[in-house]
């Protein structure tokens, strides 16, 4: 019977770390390691992630998972279920070392109808939702805590890492023929910052033709949840995918809005995408179909202007 663990981080700018240390601490014998790519998003649901698929190909009846905590592995209520129904049916163990669900023994089934433990299938939908909440609420106050700052005159992102008033002696030392890799080491910053200091100092500096159009920037807007799960099974281009996928959820009520971020001709082609639920020929309109993406028409067009 073999021990495979599972690890997973959703940018490339996380590390396993805390995976890693929680995992080591269980002493896991001989472990065989199925690592996702950085940067694998949980909205992917498991069964379709490449490393998770290799595992439960590589795995036999007997053998147990071991993840340092759920959300490594899920993240929705239902992608819980899907997995945990795949894992009983190969006869696979689900063993978590960290969090809510370490104490429980999620594959727990009736002796006689074979079905998944109503209790346990309670609690794992309940401590689902209430992580999912958490973390919807955190993307709404950070959401909202960036919107303050901004009408403060701040601005997000990272500040520079050569300061403002550290600039001037560095592109004066450049022009003093000292090497990038010295300057770095001497401000405490990455050579990359550096580079970004002296750019226009650089042998490869191109100057920006005065013609050319600035690029676009990204823009926030809320998109009805309605629109949102009719793009969801609509053929995407990677960019409408990949800002549809990194949408926050924000829960309105009974229903939600997604708070996606991009550039505007990235909106304005999700807005095209949505002209079926205005109705086809043979197919009337449904008229909260029709009106959420009224809705998201005017959003678009109140903040993106369509240029002459």
């Amino acid at each position: 019977m073999a021990n495979l663990v599972y690890k997973r981080v959703s940018t490339d700018q996380q590390s396993t770390a805390r995976q890693n240390l929680v995992l080591h601490e269980a002493g896991i014998e001989d472990p065989v390691v199925f690592e996702e790519a950085p940067g694998t998003s949980s909205r992917l649901h498991p069964l379709q992630r490449p490393k998770f698929r290799e595992l439960l190909t590589y795995a036999r009846p007997g053998d147990t998972v071991h993840i340092s905590e759920m959300f490594r592995l899920v993240r929705g209520t239902g992608h819980i279920l899907d997995v945990l129904d795949v894992l009983h049916r190969d006869q696979v163990a689900l063993r978590i070392h960290d969090g809510a669900f370490s104490a429980m023994d999620l594959t727990a089934r009736h002796p006689r109808t074979g079905e998944l433990l109503s209790t346990v299938k309670f609690m794992v939908q309940t401590l689902a939702a209430a992580g999912e909440l958490q973390r919807d609420l955190q993307r709404e106050l950070t959401y909202d805590g960036l919107r303050a700052a901004e009408a403060k005159g701040s601005k997000g992102g990272r500040r520079p890492a050569v300061a403002a008033d550290k600039t001037a002696d560095v592109r004066a030392a450049y022009l003093e023929r000292r090497s990038i890799a010295a300057l770095a080491r001497e401000y405490g910053v990455s050579r990359g910052a550096i580079r970004t200091a002296v750019a226009d100092l650089l042998p490869d500096y191109t100057a920006a033709d005065p013609g050319t159009p600035a690029p676009e920037l990204p823009v926030v807007l809320d998109m009805p949840g309605k629109v949102a799960d009719f793009l969801r099974a609509v053929d995407l281009e990677p960019a409408e995918r990949a800002a549809l996928d990194q949408g926050v959820t924000v829960r309105r009520g009974q229903g939600y809005t997604l708070r996606v971020s991009a550039v505007p001709a990235v909106h304005r082609q999700l807005l095209a995408r949505c002209q079926p639920l205005d109705g086809v020929q043979g197919a009337p309109a449904v008229p909260a179909l029709r009106k959420a993406r009224r809705e998201y028409e005017n959003r678009v067009s109140a903040l993106i202007p369509t240029g002459p």
